[in-house]
């Protein structure tokens, strides 16, 4: 044959999430801890890589880990299922509670994920959208999944990519409104220090999901995590792929997890960094920044895709535009680095707005005519 079948149709309309590679001397683009793992995590590893055994298949469900972040979390191993990052439990979500005639309801503007893998599973999208301030819109939530159809409803806390919270009743209301799976994702829990664990006892339809990805620098090896009820656990699994979670990754995780107090110290100095970012982009004339408890900051500038190109191009410094974004227009997110790669994003946006600003003075600069005849220009 010189062709080959159609794909399913559904899948002609879906765009893929963008993830494009981009280089740059400094990238603040994705939410990534900027510093690598610890000096002493790492000699740990090296001096027993030899004896890792590359050649043997990983444990099924990463039972050693899920044993640890049960027992940091009071729970037992059955309330845990480690994932291929957040993002495979996502789908293994969307595969066990989504489907062909099955609902999620979806808070926009927040992770695109959410709203992706559930065109993909051909789940219906029960949007509500947030608010201007990007709070959500809590009435009509919880009006809505008081209805009865909705099957799994996602609250990301802290929002990605607004930065912002939910407030805890709006989350306690939405539990006891419906007996849908309502999916907490804490990708950003380190930096918030908000988590909604405390309520997993009374709440069977609460999940809750964290990722190493953010906080514990391990972008590089995909590893995420769900809190749950066992019944929720156990469904997850019939759909998960098996295996999925290498091994290198789970034993590396479980070390980072083993010595997480080691990392308190970066987490602290990056929300102290952050708070600078707000500081700094509020004093700037015509740029709006947005609260935010993660480790990135939104921000809403004139002409926003303009200076993401004139940062990348210019200046080598690579962050998130999310300008064509419904509900985000002129919207760019930049992640919390380390301080020279924040001085350095900052001197660049400052540049930047200052050559645009004598840019338009020259171009709408008026001419008058003073009594000599001289042409003064304001």
């Amino acid at each position: 044959m010189d062709r080959v079948r159609d794909p399913r149709p559904q899948l002609e309309s879906l765009i893929p999430y963008s993830a494009k590679d981009v280089r740059a001397d400094v990238v603040l683009a994705s939410n990534e801890h900027p510093a690598n793992l610890p000096s002493e995590i790492v000699d740990w590893l090296a001096t027993r890589l030899d004896r890792f055994a590359f050649n043997r298949y990983p444990a099924p469900l990463a039972d050693d880990l899920r044993a640890l972040i049960a027992e940091a979390n009071g729970l037992e191993p059955g309330n845990v299922l480690v994932g291929n990052g957040g993002d495979e439990i996502i789908f293994d979500l969307m595969l066990a509670w989504g489907g062909p005639g099955r609902r999620i309801l979806d808070m926009p503007p927040t992770f695109a994920m959410y709203a992706i893998d559930a065109q993909a599973t051909e789940t219906e999208v029960v949007c509500i959208p947030r608010l201007p301030d990007f709070s959500v819109d809590a009435d009509k939530v919880v009006e809505r999944v008081a209805e009865g159809d909705i099957d799994m409803v996602i609250v990301a806390n802290p929002n990605n990519p607004t930065g912002n919270l939910v407030p805890e009743t709006f989350l306690i209301d939405l539990l006891n409104a419906t007996d849908a799976l309502v999916l907490v994702d804490e990708a950003y829990f380190e930096f918030s220090r908000h988590t909604m664990r405390p309520h997993m006892e009374r709440h069977p339809n609460l999940a809750i999901l964290r990722t190493f990805s953010k906080a514990f620098s391990l972008a590089g090896l995909r590893v995420g995590y769900l809190l749950g009820h066992e019944d929720v656990v156990r469904e997850l699994t019939k759909v998960r792929q098996p295996y999925s979670v290498n091994a290198f990754s789970q034993w590396v995780a479980g070390k980072v997890f083993r010595e997480r107090v080691v990392f308190q110290q970066a987490i602290r100095d990056l929300m102290r960094t952050r708070d600078t970012v707000i500081h700094n982009l509020s004093e700037m004339d015509g740029v709006e920044v947005f609260p935010s408890e993660a480790n990135f900051v939104m921000f809403r500038v004139e002409h926003a895709p303009a200076l993401w190109r004139d940062l990348l191009h210019n200046h080598s410094v690579l962050i998130r535009d999310f300008s064509r974004t419904p509900g985000l227009a002129d919207c760019l997110r930049v992640t919390i680095g380390s301080e020279d790669d924040i001085q350095r994003f900052l001197d660049a946006v400052r540049d930047v707005l200052a050559a645009r600003r004598a840019s338009q003075f020259m171009t709408n600069g008026a001419v008058s005519r003073t009594a000599e005849g001289e042409e003064v220009a304001y």
